[in-house]
């Protein structure tokens, strides 16, 4: 089933879904972008690796690149995009974002962990907590809800979209190379992901030991 969803990685339109998903994760992180990327790479990647086996037409390397490259960039540009529109949405929510804040317990914590993160050169955890399960959005509500400085955000949070971006691409484009646009050359890309994320969500939760305090 997966061979015949390869023509849709070309036309302009899946871009547009998966932009749109990655997009509006932030705000729903039960939306399956990380899912949605590696299917489309996947299914890119399986449908040229089977026109070369079977000699159906000029396979050129360059078309594989063009589309990962096209793929990527559009998951990077959505997720910062995205990131963004919650950090502005938080700033600005006032009252609201400060009751939400209080009622749950991980933006709280988010809130906590990130308060001084960002100044003092902690922005890698923003690129941590873009693989952690709903990471994202308690680090760009946080930073926004504690009116950190867009200067101080925006650099790590486009990392944080090219790195994502890119790993799941990659993830779609080497599985599809080596088990065909399948199920399970998805299943095993979609599990490796699902391992970072593990991986980043533990770190993330880890306590701080002794060392990581500030100095008073």
């Amino acid at each position: 089933m997966l061979e015949q969803l390869g023509s849709l990685a070309d036309p302009p339109w899946i871009y547009v879904i998966v932009g749109v998903s990655v997009l509006l994760d932030v705000f729903l992180p039960v939306l399956p972008s990380g899912v949605l990327v590696i299917t489309a790479a996947t299914a890119a990647a399986g449908s040229t690796a089977a026109d070369r086996v079977a000699g159906v037409g000029p396979v050129h390397p360059a078309h594989d690149i063009s589309t990962m490259f096209s793929l990527m960039l559009c998951a990077a540009t959505a997720s910062v995009l995205g990131d963004l529109v919650a950090y502005r949405l938080a700033w600005r929510g006032g009252p609201r974002f400060d009751r939400a804040m209080a009622r749950s317990r991980r933006l709280a914590a988010a809130q906590a962990k990130i308060g001084t993160a960002l100044s003092r050169g902690g922005g890698p955890l923003v690129v941590l907590a873009r693989f952690a399960p709903a990471g994202r959005s308690l680090v760009s509500i946080g930073a926004g809800v504690m009116h950190r400085d867009v200067a101080e955000f925006l650099p790590w949070s486009a990392l944080a979209g090219v790195v994502w971006a890119a790993y799941s691409v990659s993830l779609g484009y080497f599985g599809g190379q080596w088990l065909g646009a399948t199920w399970l050359g998805t299943a095993v890309s979609v599990f490796a992901l699902f391992a970072a994320g593990a991986g980043a969500g533990f770190l993330m939760r880890r306590p701080r030991g002794p060392r990581e305090n500030p100095a008073p």
